[in-house]
Parts: structure tokens; sequence; C-alpha cells
């Protein structure tokens, strides 16, 4: 692709800019996948019916341990599927917790190519938890 260099990728959701089709770094590639593993619901896609993990239905689900138990292991299955070649799956680590109304997935890793550690917080629920809290 004209204009792309090695360390580039087509930016998800794709779009285009004047000047050609937006791209993302790396690191910022490995994040879009790892979103849309989330957010994509197992059977959404007609092709990889199994792809994804669907965590907005999670919100609705009773917020207890044995529902963040099977969070992470579907996300660990998941993810290291879906980040082969650029994660080193040894080092995935996925912590799901809650903090009132809100589901909070916590995703580290290292990237393989360049030994470089990266990580991500997901917060799903209602962003309303902190009212009040901050009269500062």
């Amino acid at each position: 692709m004209p204009g792309m260099s090695e360390s580039q990728y087509l930016k998800f959701p794709f779009s285009v800019g004047e000047d050609g089709p937006k791209t993302s770094s790396r690191g910022e590639h490995v994040r879009e996948q790892i979103e849309q593993v989330l957010f994509t619901s197992p059977k959404e896609r007609v092709f990889r019916p199994e792809f994804g993990v669907g965590v907005r239905r999670l919100v609705f689900e009773p917020n207890n341990a044995a529902l963040r138990n099977s969070t992470v292991k579907r996300l660990n299955a998941a993810l290291a599927e879906a980040l082969h070649g650029e994660v080193d799956p040894r080092t995935l680590d996925i912590n799901v917790s809650n903090k009132e109304e809100q589901l909070i997935i916590f995703i580290s890793y290292v990237l393989a190519a360049i030994n470089k550690q990266e990580s991500h917080t997901f917060i799903l629920g209602s962003p309303s938890t902190n009212a009040g809290g901050n009269n500062g």
C-alpha cells in the first residue's frame, strides 16, 4: 500500500482520510485487536462464529467471583488466539474485577517482536458511580 511503512497497520474500525487509509502503530493495532475480541459477541461474525467474548452482556450478569473467573478464562483463550504472533502468550495477564456497578478488565502483555510491555484497562458499566465522590 503506498504511503505505509512496515510498522503501520490499517486502523480499526477502518477509515479513509484525505491522504488515504488511516493507520495505527503496532501498539495501537494490538489494542484495536483486543477491543475487537472484547466487544464482539460470539456468533456475531458469520464466518467466525467462535470469535469474540461479548463483554457488554456481562454488565447484566451477576457480579461475582464465578463470573470473573470464567471471563478471565474466556478472555485468555480468545486473546491468545487473536494476538498470536503479536503478543507472547506467556506474558498475557488478565484481571477482571468489579467496583459497584462497573466491570473492570485489566489486560497486560509484552509485544513479542519489540519486547515492549503494554497494559490497558477497560471499564464497563455505569459512569455515574463516581458521582458525588469528588467534592475537591
